[in-house]
Parts: structure tokens; C-alpha cells; sequence
């Protein structure tokens, strides 16, 4: 386009400040839609399929496999249903399992989830398949009441190696939540961090968790002012709330397991990487849905582009009838009608998808402030480059019937004197 029929196309558009604006934030938005949509399905569920580590195995007593996934191993809220210590015992002795780790979720610090457990949490279990826990300062758990934290825990809530902290009984958001004061925690480790829900963890033995609920039992039978210890824990104390389970490389045995722990009526058996792929297909089925609504706003901000250069037609006869008295031809008329759409398409485009890269750090943050998940929402430099190339594309075909009108305007009747 020459620098003559830029200037023409500029101050048509500034001519036009508000229509021209209000046409181009409405592309801005369908555009920043669709980006948003199409850089967060995949990053979400690669996130969320990350947290289920190496475990083959979720068994718990929740009413559903998705709820004790996303209770136990996403820390959506606390699982409701115990499981007694003799029965993991003979779950743990029946059936051929690699490794097992239990684990009592229930407590909270800060709002952040407690995961009361054993050192196989730390050594057998892997947050990410394929990738070990490691420390970024201090040492695993090894006598009662010490907490290792999880990266996004540490940095959430400011402590330190040898920090104190009391826990809390509940998420501390209910009304009935009590701290256990007279229990004191140190902190001795820190993780380093690994992308996925755990990161928000504090993790401590299992047997000090037991002490502290002995504790809070003995005081509503005996009275304020009582000591507790380990040697007054008895079996109804000894409560977890799921176990993460594999059998290793024993693969062939998985489908026998699984199917005999599934035909007892008091287990609940999740496969967890299948749950969160399964979970997926269905907001697979809402996220074509929203892409499809963001579709239609794109095809929307199209015919929005087409009246406003349609409707400037009108007021732009005589404007054109000049152009050609003084040389222009119906094409070049033409040309620069689309050139005007086509800038307003680049233009919506291109903050389009610099809104929309904006929402999905948004969501990103948001994701990993309440579920501790870290998403990556992107798209390849081509999707991007694609969705700006389309968005000018259908700018384009919706200036041809308004290039059309340009094309036809006869230049005696738009110069005919008005009135």
C-alpha cells in the first residue's frame, strides 16, 4: 500500500475514532476468547495429570474415584470417610503391592493442606512420574512433630528452617476449627518444587498427627489439662483418610487388584492419571462449547467490521467521488476499503491475543494461589501467528460488500449538488 492510500485509510479510520475503536476492541475480545481457550485446554489437563505422579493406585473410602482424587491428591477439601489403621493393615498384606504410603489429610495451616503420613511419601511416591522429591534446604521428617514443606508452602507462608508453628484442626475457614496449641511443630525441610498441587503441602509423620486427635479425644473425655503422648493412642486414634498404592513392575497383576478391591463394596478404587484423563473428556465436551461461543463472537466482531464500513458508505460518497475526479480507479477505491478492514482485523488480532496471553497468566496465577497447580498456558508461535492471519482474513471478507459499495459509487451523482 503506498503512503498516499495509507493516509487515506488512516484518517478514514480516525474520521470514524469511536466506530473504529468500539469495531476493533469487539475483534479484541473474540480474539483474546479464543487465545485464552485454546492456550489453557491442553496446559490445564497436562498440569492436572502431572500431580498424580507414580501412583497406580488411590484406595479410600469416598463415595467417588474423582472425589478422592481430587480430595486426596489435589486437596479440594478434606475427605469425609476414615480409613482404620487394621483395615490399610490387611489391605496392605493382602494384595501384591510394590509400595504403599498412607495418608491423613484433615489439618491445615495457614489454609494450606497438612498431610499427615509416613517417610514413603517421600521416597516411594513421586509427584511427577519418573521424577523424585528433592530437598531445596533441610533434611525429610524423622521424629515426631517436625513438617517438611512443600516450595509453594514455604514461600506462601514465609518460614523458615527451625520456624514453630501450631496446626490447625479443619481447613480454619468452619466455625468448629481449633488450633492444637499445645502442639508444636518445627520445620526441617523445604522441597524444591514440582509444578503440581503438592507443592502446597505440609507434610508430617503420621504418628504425631495421631497423638494431636488422641489428644483432642482424652480432653473431651478427661478434662482440660491433660498430657498426651504416643503411649495413649489407641486404635480408634489410628485414623487415615486414603493410601497411594503401585505394584511396581508387576503390571500383569493390576487388572486382578484392581477388579477384586472394586468388587468390595467398602473400598473405593481410583486409577488416578485415568480419573483426571476421564475428567477431562468431559470438560473436554464444555471447552469445544466455549471455543464454539468464542467462534460465533469472532464471526459476530466480522459482521460488526462489515456495518461499520458499510454504514461509513453513506458518508463517504462524495469523499470517494473526489478520489476518483482526481485519479483514482474503482479498484484502487476498492483496495483501500479492504486495506481499512484488514487494519482493523490486524489490529484487533494482534491485542486480541495480547489480551488473551494476559487472562491465561491470570488464570495461570489464580490456578496455582488456590489449587497449587502450575499451568503454562501457550500456544506455538505459528497458533499465534495463525489466529492473527485469520482474524485479518475474515476482516477481509467482511469488507468486500462495503469495497463493493466504494466500487460502485457513480462519481456525477455523489458530486451532484445537495439539495
Amino acid at each position: 500500500m503506498a503512503m498516499h492510500d495509507r493516509t487515506i485509510v488512516l484518517r478514514s479510520m480516525s474520521g470514524r475514532l469511536f466506530s473504529t475503536t468500539t469495531t476493533i476492541v469487539t475483534v479484541a475480545i473474540a480474539v483474546g476468547l479464543m487465545t485464552l481457550i485454546l492456550s489453557m485446554r491442553s496446559a490445564v489437563s497436562d498440569a492436572f495429570a502431572r500431580g498424580t505422579g507414580n501412583a497406580q493406585m488411590l484406595i479410600s473410602h469416598e463415595s467417588s474415584p474423582l472425589l478422592s482424587v481430587l480430595s486426596t491428591m489435589f486437596y479440594t477439601e478434606s475427605p469425609s470417610t476414615p480409613i482404620m489403621w487394621a483395615e490399610y493393615e490387611e489391605l496392605r498384606g493382602r494384595y501384591p503391592f510394590a509400595w504403599t504410603v498412607p495418608t491423613q489429610l484433615g489439618d491445615s495451616f495457614r489454609g494450606l493442606p497438612v498431610v499427615a503420613t509416613t517417610q514413603n511419601y517421600l521416597t516411594d511416591f513421586m509427584p511427577v512420574d519418573g521424577t523424585h522429591w528433592a530437598l531445596a534446604d533441610g533434611r525429610v521428617f524423622e521424629d515426631a512433630f517436625e513438617v517438611v514443606l512443600g516450595a509453594q508452602a514455604a514461600a506462601r507462608s514465609g518460614l523458615r528452617i527451625g520456624d514453630h508453628i501450631h496446626l490447625t484442626h479443619g481447613d480454619g475457614k468452619s466455625g468448629g476449627d481449633h488450633e492444637h496449641e499445645g502442639f508444636e511443630y518445627t520445620i526441617v525441610g523445604i522441597l524444591e518444587p514440582t509444578a503440581t498441587a503438592h507443592d502446597r503441602a505440609v507434610i508430617t509423620d503420621l504418628q504425631s498427627a495421631w497423638v494431636v486427635h488422641a489428644h483432642d479425644r482424652r480432653e473431651s473425655e478427661l478434662g482440660h489439662g491433660i498430657t498426651t503422648t504416643a503411649a495413649d493412642i489407641t486404635g480408634e486414634d489410628m485414623k487415615i483418610t486414603g493410601v497411594y498404592a503401585s505394584l511396581g513392575a508387576r503390571n500383569a497383576a493390576l487388572v486382578q487388584v484392581l477388579s477384586t478391591l472394586r468388587r468390595d463394596a467398602g473400598w473405593t478404587v481410583a486409577q488416578p492419571a485415568d480419573t483426571v484423563r476421564k475428567l477431562f473428556v468431559i470438560v473436554g465436551n464444555i471447552d469445544q462449547i466455549l471455543v464454539a461461543m468464542a467462534a460465533a463472537v469472532l464471526l459476530s466482531s466480522g459482521v460488526s467490521i462489515l456495518v461499520a464500513l458499510y454504514n461509513s458508505m453513506e458518508q463517504r460518497r462524495r469523499q470517494i467521488a473526489v478520489l476518483r475526479v482526481l485519479g483514482a480507479s474503482r479498484a484502487r477505491v476498492m483496495n483501500l476499503v479492504l486495506c481499512e478492514s484488514a487494519l482493523i482485523g490486524l489490529l484487533g488480532g494482534v491485542l486480541g491475543v495480547a489480551v488473551g496471553m494476559f487472562l491465561g497468566d491470570a488464570v495461570a496465577g489464580v490456578l496455582a494461589r488456590r489449587v497449587g497447580v502450575v499451568v503454562h498456558p501457550s500456544l506455538p508461535i505459528d497458533g499465534y501467528l495463525w489466529m492473527v492471519l485469520s482474524t485479518v482474513g475474515l476482516s477481509m471478507l467482511a469488507g468486500i460488500i462495503p469495497a463493493v459499495v466504494a466500487y460502485r459509487v457513480g462519481v456525477i451523482r455523489a458530486l451532484r449538488p445537495m439539495g
